[in-house]
């Protein structure tokens, strides 16, 4: 459903097929009020109600499926008419909560200091210092900052029906299906923070897939940033750093030496951490760095090879000014 105003705002509302059929097929009418009410969500106390609800003409599963499927089919069409000029609402929420976000979203005037409402993805491989960057821009732009990662662990971690799915995922270190991603990343940013803050994501999407599947979901980013290192440099970066067990205190080789050689003894590196598993992932983002190159054209390119609060004040200028209409590269 799409509502439009005077300031060509569009907000589409929307819910898993599961949901929109169980909702139309419970659907029953007051043939004198006219009210609606539903067998499991809005069902009337007064008997006398209940006894004059009427089933309305069209709602059996097969049709209701076949009008579902007729608006899938056209859906694609209204948004690209809208492009970037709507907003996604989960419907699959308590009514007052989908009435909260959409006045919310319509009425809402921008609240950060950045020139629009920012929606961020940083792209990069491993060690590049996505995290780094996302945190710095959400703590200067009052954005939100969603990484992928640490969302699927809260969820795990909030044992959740959706984290109860995922967590054998999580617990063996194997990719989460793109579909449960995806749902985990689109209820973060169909919330109203996401929606009148803005916010930078890092983590996803990693590949052209995922990009098209976030995008069908019309969550449209209006900055894409390439944080680019040398693969020896991510090598360099990722193997040779280290943890102290017992104060969780972080440090590297080169970069971060463990300030005594008692705490260097007791230090920990991550088996993840291996050249190998290092080379496996650097094989895999570069497998699809130039496609996710093209579908984001244009994007821009930084050189993160260098100290992280340079590379932050190159990445907040391209945030502020208008963007680029050739991919742009720093050098």
């Amino acid at each position: 459903m799409a509502v439009k105003n005077g300031l060509h705002q569009t907000v589409i509302l929307d819910a898993p097929d599961t949901v929109l059929i169980e909702r139309n097929l419970g659907k029953r009418i007051d043939m004198i009020t006219g009210d609606i009410y539903h067998t499991i969500f809005n069902w009337p106390t007064s008997n006398k109600i209940q006894k004059r609800l009427e089933k309305p003409d069209g709602i059996t599963e097969e049709e209701t499926v076949k009008r579902l499927l007729e608006y899938r089919r056209v859906s694609h069409g209204i948004l690209n008419s809208y492009r970037k000029k709507y907003h996604i609402v989960n419907a699959d929420q308590p009514s007052v909560d989908v009435l909260s976000q959409v006045l919310s979203h319509v009425q809402s005037r921008h609240r950060s200091i950045a020139p629009y409402t920012p929606r961020i993805i940083l792209h990069g491989p491993p060690g590049c210092g996505r995290s780094l960057q996302a945190a710095l821009l959400a703590q200067k732009y009052r954005i939100v900052n969603v990484s992928c990662g640490q969302l699927l662990k809260e969820s795990v971690a909030a044992e959740t029906r959706f984290g109860e799915a995922i967590k054998p995922y999580v617990e063996s270190r194997q990719p989460v299906p793109d579909v449960m991603v995806l749902k985990c990343i689109s209820q973060r940013l169909s919330k109203l923070d996401c929606s009148t803050l803005g916010w930078v994501m890092h983590g996803f999407p990693q590949d052209i897939g995922q990009a098209e599947m976030l995008k069908d979901a019309g969550f449209i980013a209006n900055r894409v940033f390439f944080l680019e290192v040398p693969d020896d440099a991510v090598i360099e970066r990722i193997t040779m750093r280290m943890t102290d067990p017992v104060m969780g205190e972080r440090y590297h080789s080169i970069y971060k030496p463990a300030p005594t050689s008692e705490v260097c003894s007791r230090c920990k590196v991550n088996p993840k951490d291996s050249e190998e598993n290092m080379q496996a992932a650097l094989e895999m983002y570069h497998a699809n760095v130039e496609d996710l190159e093209q579908f984001y054209n244009p994007v821009i390119h930084v050189n993160a090879d260098q100290d992280p609060y340079t590379v932050f004040e190159y990445i907040e200028s391209c945030v502020v000014k208008p963007l680029p209409k050739q991919t742009s590269v720093f050098i």
